[in-house]
Formats: structure tokens, C-alpha cells, sequence
């Protein structure tokens, strides 16, 4: 119950700033419903997963003082090439990617590297999610292709955020709010983070994608020489090619 006896008014927390004239400013009024504004906090490799996978810490912040029930989400995640610097060596490295004829630098084309979901359980006014973002070294896709051609730094990435949010409304009813794609965070992921990511699970080597007939001729030609895998076949191929 508020000052004047009426129930269900919320508290309103904004400050209150001195006007020019020497009296108390009014506070700024809290939104009606949640406006949430995301920021992307920290990564980290999962642990133990079945396969490369990173976890970005995230953090929620809604100024409704609205209590929330749920906030289901949708993420998706791009690279921003044209928001770092590139060294004669990236550049040569990233022609297959962005060509021969332009400079990583001009471009302004974004690459986007994944979409997920998440949940983020009941709060109010703050609180912190986290966000799995399955990785592959699969190089026939652009973002892998992208984070591997750099050698260090940081790749900047945009997280756009979408989905709904389930509140607390006016006489304790139920309310539903979207989430528009324009709620965005940026964060810079360093390459480190990715390369040893990729590192722990494939220690040594890398990972390439070949179709099913160049699959069958590789193993056919592996058994015809008694050759130990199919890295040893590749390898038999390439220095025969080299010495002819």
C-alpha cells in the first residue's frame, strides 16, 4: 500500500536530483513494464564437453522494478571484422575469406558465427545468465575460418537478443513483453580463449570436411599402399605431388 492508502502503486527508486531553483527535481518515473539491457561480462571454456564449447557470462539489468518470472531468449552472435586492425600476415591469411582485391579493414559486412537459446530464471532489477555457444574448426564455415586466420588479438563480437519476457503486472496478473533484436551487447573475444579451446580438443591436428566419394577414394588408396590413417594418405599424396 502506498502514501495515500492505494494498493498495488510501486515504489518508485529513481534518484532525485535538485533543481536550478533549490527544490527537489521529480525522480525520473520507472519504465511500465521490463526493459531489459544486456552486457557480456566474461568467457570461458566449458569443461569436459562432448565438444568445443565457450560459455559468455551475461548480465541482466531492468530499471520496471518489475518482478520477473522468466526470460526466454534467443541469441544471436556475430562477428565484426571491420572493428579491429589486421597485420600483413592476417590479411594473407584471411584472403580465402574476405578476397583478394579487398583489405580486412574496409570490411563492413558482419560474419555470423551462431544462434542459441537460453533461459534466465526469476529476478528483479538485476541478475546474470550464462550463454553456451557450441564452437566447430569445421574451415568450410566462414567464422571458423575467420578466428583461425587470426594469430592473436581479440575477434569483436555483437550479441542481438530476442524472445519474451514473463512479469508480474499491475494487480499481480501475468504480463508478456518482447524482446526486440535491438537489444545488443558487444564483447571482444580474445583468440587465445578460442585457440586453446580448440587446442584441448584437437591436440595436434585440425579438422577438414570432405564428401562422401573423396571419403571412399582416400580410404580405398590408404588400404591399397597399407597405409596407417588417412592424415598418412593426405600426407603420401602431397609428396608425391611435391616430387613430380
Amino acid at each position: 500500500m502506498n502514501a495515500a492508502g492505494e494498493p498495488g502503486a510501486r515504489a518508485n527508486h529513481g534518484a532525485v536530483a535538485e533543481g536550478s531553483n533549490g527544490t527537489a527535481a521529480q525522480p525520473e518515473p520507472l519504465p511500465e513494464h521490463p526493459t531489459p539491457k544486456f552486457e557480456i561480462t566474461g568467457v570461458a571454456a566449458v569443461d569436459r564437453a562432448a565438444a568445443p564449447t565457450l560459455r559468455f557470462d551475461a548480465r541482466l539489468t531492468d530499471r520496471s522494478d518489475r518482478e520477473v518470472f522468466l526470460a526466454a531468449l534467443t541469441v544471436l552472435i556475430e562477428l565484426e571484422p571491420a572493428k579491429r586492425r589486421y597485420d600483413t600476415e592476417a590479411k594473407e591469411r584471411l584472403v580465402e575469406l574476405f578476397g583478394p582485391a579487398e583489405s580486412p579493414g574496409g570490411i563492413t559486412t558482419n560474419i555470423r558465427w551462431a544462434q542459441v537459446d537460453t533461459y534466465v530464471p526469476e529476478f528483479r532489477g538485476e541478475t546474470t545468465f550464462a550463454i553456451t555457444v557450441p564452437c566447430t574448426y569445421d574451415l568450410e564455415v566462414a567464422a571458423a575460418k575467420y578466428l583461425y586466420g587470426l594469430a592473436d588479438g581479440e575477434a569483436p563480437l555483437r550479441f542481438h537478443f530476442n524472445g519474451q519476457v514473463i512479469y508480474s503486472g499491475e494487480g499481480d496478473r501475468l504480463q508478456v513483453v518482447r524482446v526486440p533484436w535491438e537489444c545488443v551487447a558487444r564483447y571482444r573475444l580474445g583468440v587465445s580463449v578460442w585457440r586453446q579451446l580448440i587446442a584441448t580438443h584437437y591436440p595436434g591436428g585440425g579438422w577438414a570436411r570432405l564428401s562422401a566419394d573423396t571419403l571412399e577414394r582416400l580410404r580405398a588408396r590408404r588400404t591399397e599402399r597399407g597405409l596407417t590413417s588417412l592424415d598418412a594418405t593426405v600426407a603420401a599424396l602431397l609428396d608425391a605431388e611435391e616430387r613430380d
